[in-house]
C-alpha cells in the first residue's frame, strides 16, 4: 500500500492558518477583566456594609436618583458608536461632531457627580469617615468617577488632535479600543446605579 507524503506548509500558508491576536485587543480585554474584578470587590463591600451604619445620614435620607447624569452617560455609548461608524467611512466632520458630543456628555456626568458630592459633603455632612455608608459610597462611586476621568482625558485628547489636523482616519484601531473602554465604563455604571440608588435606598 503506497503512502503519499503531504507537501510541507510554506510560510504563506502557515501565516494564513494562524495569526497571533492583536496586542492592543489583548491588552484592553485583560484590563477590562482586571477592572471588573476590582469593581466586584467594591460592590460586594457596599452590599456587605449596607444597613450596618450605626449613625446617619443613611442612603434614604440623602441620596437622590441621578436620572439626568445617567441618561447622559449611557447616551455617550450611542454617540461613540456613531463616531466609530463615521470614522470607518472616513467622514472626519461627522466623526468630530459625534466625538465632541460624547466628550460633552462625559463632562456633564462628571459635573453632576461633583454637584452631588458637594451637596452630600456640605449640606448633608456625609464624608468618607462619617459612617460605613459614607466609606463604601465614596469608594464605589469614586472608583467609577476616576475611570470616567481617565476616559474623558483620552476623549478630549483625541478631539484636540483631530481638530489640529492629525489624520485621525488612520487610527481606527485605537479608536475602537478606546470605545471598548468607554462601553465598559458605562456598563459598570449600570451596576453601580442599581446597587447604590436602587437596592441601596
Amino acid at each position: 500500500m503506497a503512502y503519499t507524503a503531504s507537501p510541507p506548509l510554506d510560510a504563506t500558508t502557515a501565516a494564513t492558518e494562524w495569526k497571533p491576536p492583536d496586542r492592543g485587543t489583548v491588552g484592553i480585554a485583560s484590563f477590562i477583566v482586571a477592572e471588573t474584578a476590582l469593581f466586584a470587590i467594591f460592590v460586594a463591600a457596599y452590599l456587605f456594609y449596607l444597613g450596618k451604619s450605626l449613625n446617619g445620614p443613611y442612603p434614604r435620607d440623602v441620596l437622590t436618583v441621578p436620572v439626568t447624569a445617567t441618561i447622559c452617560l449611557l447616551s455617550s455609548s450611542g454617540t461613540i458608536v456613531m463616531a466609530e461608524r463615521a470614522l470607518q467611512r472616513h467622514q472626519t466632520g461627522p466623526f468630530r461632531l459625534w466625538w465632541m458630543l460624547t466628550t460633552a456628555l462625559a463632562a456633564i456626568f462628571l459635573v453632576m457627580t461633583g454637584m452631588e458630592w458637594w451637596k452630600l459633603i456640605r449640606h448633608d455632612h456625609l464624608t468618607v469617615s462619617t459612617n460605613c455608608f459614607g466609606s463604601t459610597y465614596y469608594g464605589l462611586v469614586g472608583l467609577h468617577a476616576s475611570h470616567v476621568i481617565v476616559g474623558l482625558f483620552f476623549l478630549t485628547l483625541v478631539l484636540l488632535v483631530s481638530f489640529r489636523g492629525f489624520p485621525i482616519t488612520t487610527q481606527e484601531r485605537r479608536i475602537k479600543l478606546l470605545s471598548w473602554y468607554w462601553h465598559f465604563v458605562d456598563a459598570v455604571w449600570v451596576v453601580v446605579f442599581t446597587v447604590v440608588y436602587v437596592i441601596g435606598r
